[in-house]
């Protein structure tokens, strides 16, 4: 069984800076075998995938986030985090942790891909 719970949204201001977590509840070594990645979805748009990571801590990003978002985890204590710096109006969504067992699910960053998903946190960026 698995379960992952966000935390960490909130409102700012435009060039400030959020990190976002998402603890994972399960077995230890269903963590160390998951692609985990962090979702959004604004409204009036599709879901869009922001970053992975995957079992072998190898990354992806969506291009609009390349340089400013960092994802990584801390395996001891089974949380996934999305370090967010210099953020923009355009970054505004619901943010969705997702994990799934290995199966190169963060090459496409798929949502369809992922079994397990969060509750979501919400970021809000003013201009």
């Amino acid at each position: 069984q698995v379960q992952l719970v966000e935390s960490g949204g909130d409102s700012v201001q435009a060039g400030g800076s959020l990190r976002l977590s998402c603890t994972f509840y399960g077995y230890t070594y269903s963590w160390s075998s998951m692609d985990m990645g962090w979702f959004r979805q604004a409204p009036g748009k599709e879901r869009e995938g922001v970053a992975c990571i995957d079992s072998y801590a190898s990354t992806n990003y969506t291009d609009s986030v390349k340089g400013r978002f960092t994802i990584s985890k801390d395996s001891a204590k089974n949380i996934l985090y999305l370090q967010m710096n210099s953020l923009k109006p355009e970054d505004t969504a619901m943010y969705y942790c997702a994990a799934d067992f290995s199966l190169r699910r963060c090459a496409l960053m798929r949502g369809a891909d992922f079994r397990y998903w969060g509750q979501g946190t919400r970021v809000t960026v003013s201009s």
